[in-house]
């Protein structure tokens, strides 16, 4: 954390010239007066890429979409499988077999009329640099790490903030790189208000101040060391879903998919096995690997409305985005950050 000051929430940095108009001061009445003015108009002005219609990725399409951004671009080269019925709501059941972005449009536009909004086709890997710069934010789902790492550095050559997120079947997680990240708070103090020699009194201040957080790239979460004795003594309170994110993402590199419940039993072994190359293997019970197919909607919709709201939090500059990693442990159903290569 760096340092803080109090400001004024009129001259915060951000493009805050776009005038709403009566239709949209009306729409977003209740946004309005959660976080204010400045920041609706923060994401009346932003761009955004969803990239990965799948169950989380349909979540998060669907609370950007709410929130009143400018633009939103669905990309994904997939097609609709029984699979996604399992989460995937944007897609109706009559879309088997089409373009996931495509199939998802109608229903994403209906969302929200304000905001522009388009499909791509095209596999994410064969966007290059200039493609990405249209976008003030960047959210994949679905990639291999070589391709988050990609990406990643695109977004970070070109001050883009990067989100990444994926659920398997009850277990999940997000990760955000926002590079230089500043931020406003609204932090409350107690006041004295008595005289002297009175009975003291005091009454609750909210002063508005900025600060500033330096977000690792991706690249941190890929090179983090499990053994060392600081995570090994993490490991006994929060669980062991940091190892089987790890697990996950290697099955995924491995195969060029995900784990289908059409080849359950081989894929379940592969998992085993890529499970015991790891680190404190014993702690990823049969019960972790079994619970890791396709993707359950209640867990799509808490990783995915986390992921949203850090997205919406960052666009708007307001209040502390989550630094960096979430986990949703589907054991204990509970959700934890963890701070991989923060200093």
């Amino acid at each position: 954390m760096g340092e803080q000051m109090e400001v004024d929430t009129t001259k915060e940095n951000g493009n805050t010239e776009v005038e709403l108009t009566e239709t949209e001061n009306e729409l977003y009445d209740r946004q309005i007066r959660l976080w204010g003015l400045e920041s609706q108009k923060r994401l009346r002005t932003a761009k955004v890429l969803i990239s990965g219609l799948s169950g989380i990725g349909a979540e998060v399409t669907k609370n950007i979409i709410l929130s009143g951004v400018h633009a939103v671009k669905l990309n994904d080269s997939r097609d609709v499988t029984e699979d996604d019925f399992c989460s995937q709501f944007l897609a109706p059941r009559t879309s088997l077999g089409k373009n996931r972005a495509e199939a998802s449009i109608e229903r994403a536009k209906a969302l929200n009329p304000m905001v522009e909004i388009s499909a791509d086709t095209q596999p994410i890997s064969e966007k290059d640099e200039q493609y990405f710069r249209e976008f003030d934010v960047v959210v994949i789902t679905g990639a291999t790490n070589s391709e988050l790492l990609r990406i990643d550095e695109i977004c970070r050559r070109n001050d883009i903030k990067f989100f990444a997120g994926d659920v398997w079947g009850t277990f999940g997680y997000t990760f955000a790189d926002l590079k230089d990240h500043t931020f406003v708070e609204d932090v409350a103090k107690h006041k004295v208000i008595s005289k002297p020699n009175e009975k003291v009194k005091t009454e609750l201040v909210t002063t508005t101040v900025q600060r500033e957080l330096k977000f690792p790239p991706y690249q941190a979460v890929v090179d983090f060391d499990m053994k060392t004795p600081v995570y090994q003594k993490k490991l006994k309170r929060t669980g062991p879903a940091f190892i089987l994110l790890r697990v996950l993402q290697k099955f995924r590199e491995e195969f060029g998919r995900d784990p289908s419940y059409k080849t359950r039993e081989d894929d379940l072994k592969e998992l085993q096995r890529i499970r015991d190359g790891f680190e404190n293997a014993e702690l990823i019970t049969a019960d972790y690997l079994e619970n890791c197919f396709s993707q359950i909607s209640p867990a799509a919709a808490v990783v995915g409305g986390v992921l949203a709201q850090e997205i919406i939090k960052t666009v708007t500059k307001k209040e502390a985005p989550n630094c960096n990693l979430f986990l949703f442990d589907p054991q204990t159903c509970c959700g934890f950050i963890e701070s991989i290569g923060v200093n």
